[in-house]
């Protein structure tokens, strides 16, 4: 194995599990703290022999103590906070939001200091940012004040913040990477999964509505993931927080890109004219300042491969109809 030791919470989430399969191809020591989810993401996207591989540790990143112990146990040498509960979860329940999202991310980095971690990489949002009404520029940069209007956002600003703190303080460096709308196979749950249950839904020719339309940042989850390990492996000082930024994409050219990749969906999918209450593009340079040029999946061929991931999990029978029922209507 390579010598560097991973140590990833919310490993069985989208972009964890196109985390830990992107660890494991190569050749690094990959710990997950494992809460007790189900692992059907992990299952989607690694062989058998490779998910042998990783190693699941049973722990909740509101518990501090079961953090430092998983720490110590695996010797981590990099570590990539991924676990949270997404806006709509944050919405229904905002105690447990909060305790997940920032009570959480206190304690990973409560548990670095403890054991001699000096950086942090970690998931930030979008959602941190204002309505684009508040915004003079269409294309963002990561410095504009920040404005969040949800629970989410204001856990994750404050995330932002505590890591800095724990910089000045502590001297943990840390970097927080803000996705915007993630797709691929593994991401069915939160506010922007639904472009892809649409192409769940292209993978079974059901019909679909996208609840939102607009423009927004459209990044392919192993993209992102591949992001976050960058982070992970780079030399900085300092605490950043950073979008992914790039050329935004309207709903209307993902129906359209879905409508390439299975001809028969043509005049399945449809979508409301709403736009999502987030700007619409930012800029680039900060992150890629930092971390180097960053992958950039082309639409079609990330549309394309997630048709064919969930035609495969259907036909390998890992999705029946009860379940397929379930996601398209969540």
């Amino acid at each position: 194995m390579n010598g560097e030791r991973y140590f990833v919470t919310g490993g069985t989430g989208c972009i964890g599990a196109w985390v830990v399969r992107n660890l494991v191809s190569g050749g690094y020591f990959t710990a997950v703290l494992d809460h007790g989810g189900s692992r059907h993401r992990l299952s989607m996207l690694l062989a058998e022999d490779e998910l042998s591989r990783v190693i699941f540790i049973p722990g909740n990143v509101a518990d501090l103590a079961a953090v430092e112990k998983a720490l110590n146990l695996t010797e981590a040498t990099n570590l990539i906070h991924l676990a949270a509960l997404q806006l709509p979860f944050c919405k229904a329940n905002p105690s447990q939001g909060a305790l997940v999202n920032v009570v959480g991310t206190i304690n990973i980095f409560e548990a670095c200091k403890k054991v001699g971690i000096n950086k942090v990489v970690y998931a930030s949002t979008t959602a941190v940012y204002g309505p684009k009404g508040a915004y003079p520029n269409r294309r963002l940069s990561s410095n504009v004040a920040l404005y969040p209007g949800s629970h989410y956002g204001v856990y994750k600003r404050a995330n932002e913040g505590n890591a800095r703190v724990y910089w000045l303080d502590d001297g943990i460096s840390s970097l927080g990477v803000r996705p915007y709308t993630v797709y691929g196979p593994g991401r069915d749950q939160g506010l922007t999964s639904s472009p892809t249950k649409a192409m769940i839904a292209a993978a079974i020719g059901r019909p679909y509505k996208i609840p939102f339309g607009g423009r927004y940042g459209f990044e392919f989850a192993d993209d992102v993931a591949k992001i976050f390990i960058a982070a992970a492996q780079a030399t900085y000082e300092g605490a950043y927080s950073f979008s992914i930024g790039g050329k935004s994409t309207s709903t209307s050219e993902i129906i359209n890109a879905i409508a390439r990749a299975e001809p028969t969906m043509r005049n399945k999918l449809s979508y409301d004219d709403k736009p999502l209450p987030f700007p619409e593009e930012f800029d680039d340079h900060e992150i890629v300042s930092l971390l180097g040029a960053i992958p950039r999946t082309k639409l079609e061929d990330g549309v394309s491969f997630t048709i064919s991931a969930y035609r495969k999990e259907i036909a390998d029978g890992r999705l029946n109809n009860k379940q397929l029922d379930a996601l398209l209507s969540s």
